[in-house]
């Protein structure tokens, strides 16, 4: 079994073991959090959303198989055509995307009927680039005008164009970048005035977002969420965190045993953007809450291993920049769900049900797996 899993199970064990647990949660709350919905649109088919998720999932390990299997070479060229055709897929978005649930963060495939986030692929390709942008700069980090001047555009625009549609995900998609440069060993200097820059564009578009009724976008919703989350008396306006806050008051330590959620039937989207709460309702604080946090912190306990003992940088950056964007997307979901930040709209990476975000997930863990395998000689030597 051991000769099995070293032939097709490359690189870092522990993160195929979070991969496959964080499944495994996603698999039995998807199946307990869709119940209300398939009797109201599937005529009591309680099993259509668990065969559809599961489909979609297995989809996406296969994906993620075949993109660890990857040489982490050959992500210098990838990344750079995953830019190439990031950046007008957002600007179509923008202009002709699908809206769903007041958002235009979609595009429509032609001839399957199948929509795309497009600000998923965009955050895999912004990363992936910024750590191939560093790895072949190593030697001109001090460089203003070779190395900062450039990132800092490209790294704006990705981020400007997701903003309107998709603030939460343009702020992880930068905090990530910042984190990928510094990694990078770009000066410290330079990357205070980039980060000082990036506090001045976001502090000055939240002041003025706040003080006008712009209608853009999705400003007006984010606007309106922030502003019922700092009002706890709003009429209405935290429905959705009162009903997370009872779910998780309800699952206490031990929770309430898998299925017997009750705040699913009254959570809006409780398969995906609270998805941790009936998590924590079904299974408590400890063996549900708890333990995913520690999950998703061994993932990227295990990235930081990747950038201590690997000798490739892009491997390296890779790793921790695709790692760090997952687990913070992942705390912010959960902010979401205990009360602690406001309504985002963020899925909890793996575990929420989804379409095309699980493929890009999956895409991601990929990539980090094909990176981990730079530093298990053995492992690739015993296939």
């Amino acid at each position: 079994m051991r000769d099995f899993l070293a032939k097709y199970l490359k690189g870092d064990p522990y993160i195929w073991f979070v991969v496959f647990a964080l499944s495994v949660y996603g698999v039995l709350a998807v199946y307990s959090s869709t119940g209300a919905m398939a009797w109201q649109d599937r005529g009591g088919d309680t099993e259509y959303y668990l065969l559809k998720h599961s489909a979609l999932l297995i989809f996406g390990l296969f994906t993620m198989w075949l993109t660890h299997m990857i040489d982490i070479q050959y992500f210098y060229r990838i990344s750079q055509i995953m830019l190439w055709l990031a950046v007008p897929l957002l600007i179509y978005t923008l202009v002709f995307g699908v809206e769903i649930n007041d958002a235009r963060r979609w595009v429509m495939l032609p001839g399957i009927g199948l929509t795309v986030q497009t600000s998923d692929f965009a955050k895999l390709a912004l990363v992936a680039y910024v750590a191939r942008f560093m790895a072949r700069r190593q030697g001109e980090v001090h460089d203003f005008k070779r190395t900062l001047l450039p990132i800092l555009g490209i790294i704006l625009i990705v981020c400007l164009l997701i903003f309107p549609e998709d603030f939460s995900t343009s702020a992880v998609l930068f905090l990530t970048s910042m984190l990928v440069l510094f990694l990078g060993r770009l000066p410290l200097k330079q990357i205070g005035l980039l980060a000082g820059i990036g506090v001045l564009v976001l502090g000055s578009t939240f002041a003025y977002v706040m003080s006008t009724d712009v209608q853009f976008g999705r400003i007006a919703t984010m606007k309106s969420r922030i502003e019922s989350f700092s009002n706890e008396d709003a009429d209405g306006g935290n429905y959705q965190s009162k009903q997370a806050q009872i779910a998780v008051a309800r699952g206490g330590f031990t929770g309430k045993g898998p299925g017997r959620s009750r705040q699913k039937d009254f959570l809006p989207s409780p398969f995906a953007d609270f998805i941790y709460a009936i998590i924590i309702e079904e299974y408590g604080s400890i063996f549900g809450g708890l333990a995913l946090i520690v999950l998703y912190m061994l993932l990227l306990y295990r990235a930081f291993r990747v950038v201590l003992q690997s000798d490739n940088s892009l491997a390296a950056l890779l790793a921790i920049g695709l790692a760090f964007s997952l687990v913070v997307q992942a705390l912010v979901n959960m902010g979401v769900a205990v009360n602690v930040l406001p309504v985002t709209g963020l899925a909890l990476p793996i575990v929420s049900r989804g379409g095309t975000s699980i493929l890009f997930v999956s895409i991601a863990f990929g990539i980090i797996l094909s990176a981990s395998r730079t530093i298990y000689p053995n492992r690739e030597n015993a296939s």
